[in-house]
C-alpha cells in the first residue's frame, strides 16, 4: 500500500489476450498507439513477442481493494538483450564473466520499439503515486522472487522515471532525434527556417529522390492491401539481412497491424513503374507521427531521406502533428532538422557488486551523454537569432 490510501495488490498476467482491451487502453489513453492492447496483442498473437523468441509476456496489474484494475505495466521475462534499443550487453558480459546469470531479466518495456511513452500507466482517477508505487516495487519484488538479475523500464517519461529513481533504480540518459513543427503552414515554410546551405542541401535531395523515376504514395489505414504488406514484409526482410539481425516481426504481425490500428497506420510506399521498391512505416498518435521502420529493395539514392524524413515532415504539417520522432540512432537526421531529444531509462540490480559497478558506470555515462547532446544541438540547421538558445534537449 504505497503512500497510503486504499490497498493496492499487483498481479501478473501471462498475455495481453487474458486483460480486456478496454481496461488497458483506459490505463493507457489514447495518444501512444505503441502502449495500446491492439498493439501488444499484434506483437504476442503473431509471437513475434513470446516465450520461443525471448520475450515471455508477465504483464503487470495494479487493483484496488474492491478489484477494480489502477493500472498496468508491459513487461517481459527476457531471456537476451535483443530488441530493446537500450543497450546492456556490457553488463551482462561483465556479471557472467564473474560468475552470475545476467538472464532471464525483467523488462518493463514494449518490444522492438523505440519510442518513449508511458510504462507505470494509471486509470483515470486512479492515485497515480500509490499505483506507480506499486507496480514498482513488484518488479522488484518479481525479480527477487524469481531469482533474476535485474528490472529494467526503458523510454520513460520523465515523471515515471523520477518515481522509479525515488524507489532506488538507477537513472540511464540516452537521445533520439525528433522534428518539431513550429506552427509550420508547408514544407517550404519549415525549409524557410533552416540556415541558406541547409536548404539548398534539402532542396537538391529531393530532386534526386525525384530524378529517379520513383513515385511515392502515402497509404493510410483501409488504403494499405494486402499486397502493400507482402512487399512491406519482404522490404523488412531484406533490411534485417543486411543487418545481419533477426526478423522478430512476420507476416502475421503486419497484417494484425493494420486490421487492428486501421488509420494510425501510414505507409510512404516507393513505386517505381507500378513495382513497389522501398517503404516507410509509421504510426499516428494524439500529437506525433512516430517513423518506425524503414526498408527498400534496390532504392534509388536518396530515396531514404525522401521516404522517411521529408514526406513524415510534410504528413505531420498537413496534418497539425507537433512532432516526427524518426526513431533510434542517425546523427544525419540533424541536418534535415530533426534534433536531439532524451531518452530516460531506470534499471534496478539486485546483486549489490554489479549494481556498484553499473551505478559508477551510468555517472560517466550521463555526463558523456550530456556533453555529446550539447554538441549535436550546436550542429542545429536551423536560423537563431543573435544569442537565442539552442533548443531544450527535453523536448516540447
Amino acid at each position: 500500500m504505497p503512500d497510503g490510501g486504499e490497498p493496492i495488490s499487483v498481479e501478473v498476467k501471462g498475455a495481453i489476450a487474458e486483460i480486456a482491451s478496454a481496461d488497458w487502453d483506459a490505463c493507457a489513453g489514447p495518444d501512444n498507439p505503441f502502449v495500446g492492447h491492439a498493439f501488444l496483442a499484434a506483437l504476442e498473437e503473431s509471437g513475434a513477442a513470446s516465450a520461443r523468441t525471448g520475450w515471455r509476456p508477465c504483464h503487470l496489474l495494479a487493483r484496488g481493494a474492491d478489484g477494480r484494475l489502477l493500472g498496468v505495466a508491459p513487461a517481459y521475462a527476457k531471456s537476451h538483450s535483443f530488441g530493446e534499443y537500450v543497450f546492456d550487453h556490457g553488463w551482462a558480459e561483465a556479471y557472467e564473466r564473474a560468475g552470475g546469470s545476467y538472464y532471464p531479466k525483467l523488462q518493463i518495456a514494449i518490444p522492438f520499439t523505440p519510442v518513449s511513452g508511458p510504462r507505470l500507466m494509471v486509470a483515470p482517477g486512479a492515485p497515480a503515486g500509490a499505483v506507480r508505487g506499486a507496480l514498482a516495487a513488484a518488479a522488484v519484488e518479481i525479480t527477487r522472487r524469481l531469482g533474476l538479475s535485474s528490472a529494467h523500464a526503458t523510454f520513460l517519461p520523465r515523471p515515471e522515471c523520477e518515481r522509479l529513481v525515488e524507489a532506488g533504480w538507477l537513472p540511464r540518459l540516452g537521445y533520439q532525434f525528433h522534428w518539431r513543427n513550429r506552427g509550420y503552414e508547408g514544407f517550404e515554410d519549415f525549409l524557410s527556417a533552416l540556415a541558406s546551405r541547409k536548404r539548398k542541401t534539402i532542396r537538391k535531395e529531393r530532386e534526386r529522390a525525384r530524378a529517379s523515376g520513383a513515385v511515392i504514395r502515402t497509404l493510410r489505414g483501409a488504403d494499405i492491401k494486402r499486397r502493400h504488406w507482402d512487399a512491406f514484409h519482404r522490404f523488412y526482410l531484406e533490411t534485417v539481412e543486411r543487418k545481419w539481425a533477426y526478423a522478430y516481426l512476420n507476416r502475421a504481425f503486419f497484417r494484425r497491424l493494420g486490421e487492428a490500428l486501421g488509420d494510425k497506420v501510414v505507409l510512404f510506399l516507393a513505386e517505381v513503374e507500378g513495382e513497389p521498391v522501398a517503404g516507410a512505416l509509421n504510426l499516428v498518435g494524439g500529437d506525433t507521427l512516430y517513423g518506425r521502420l524503414w526498408g527498400g529493395r534496390d532504392a534509388p539514392p536518396f530515396l531514404h531521406f525522401e521516404a522517411c524524413y521529408y514526406r513524415a515532415i510534410e504528413f505531420a504539417i498537413e496534418n497539425r502533428l507537433r512532432r516526427v520522432e524518426a526513431g533510434a540512432q542517425g546523427p544525419h537526421k540533424i541536418q534535415r532538422g530533426y534534433l536531439p531529444v532524451e531518452t530516460l531509462s531506470a534499471h534496478w540490480i539486485a546483486d549489490q557488486g554489479l549494481r556498484r559497478a553499473v551505478a559508477n558506470f551510468l555517472a560517466r555515462e550521463r555526463e558523456a551523454v550530456a556533453e555529446e547532446m550539447a554538441g549535436l544541438a550546436g550542429l542545429s540547421p536551423y536560423r537563431r537569432a543573435e544569442g537565442e538558445s539552442p533548443p531544450d534537449a527535453r523536448g516540447d
